[in-house]
């Protein structure tokens, strides 16, 4: 048995890769949050000069909230988010296996909550792994794969 043989390769995902799945995630829940504000208040546009941080903040939060709850359920259940599905990127724990809900939700919640520094303090703290800060906290990794690595692709063969 080769060394090939004992251990599994895993790709690290591109930070480009990364951020164009984030790109379409953010346009998908984008478009669906300014939907409900739109529904919900009758239009998008505030006309609040003296108060512009409570207008900020009621497109804000709700929308953060959206992106956690989006990102929590569809990378715990699947690994994937639509746009992670779309540049076959997946997220998994630091060995390559399905990370555990925790993980997930300090993962999300730096991506939903605190992006900016997220990722600013990920590129200058970077290692081998490309991970973001709360990557790092959550023990998650962004990883790529192969198409082959689509279940559809096994073959059961009968002994």
């Amino acid at each position: 048995m080769s060394d090939s043989d004992l251990f599994s390769k895993i790709i690290i995902a591109k930070w480009t890769d990364r951020f164009l799945a984030w790109l379409i995630d953010f346009i998908i829940i984008s478009i669906i949050s300014t939907s409900i504000i739109l529904a919900s208040f009758g239009t998008i546009n505030y006309e609040f000069k003296e108060d512009i941080l409570w207008a900020e903040s009621t497109q804000y939060i709700p929308t953060s909230i959206l992106f956690f709850v989006y990102w929590t359920i569809l990378e715990y259940k699947t690994g994937q988010t639509i746009g992670k599905k779309i540049l076959n990127l997946k997220v998994v724990n630091i060995y390559g296996k399905k990370p555990d809900l925790k993980g997930i939700m300090i993962s999300s919640f730096g991506k939903s909550f605190l992006l900016p520094i997220d990722v600013i303090l990920g590129w200058f703290l970077t290692n081998k792994k490309r991970q973001r800060i709360f990557n790092k906290l959550g023990d998650t990794l962004i990883v790529k794969i192969k198409e082959s690595d689509d279940m559809s692709d096994i073959r059961y063969v009968k002994d």
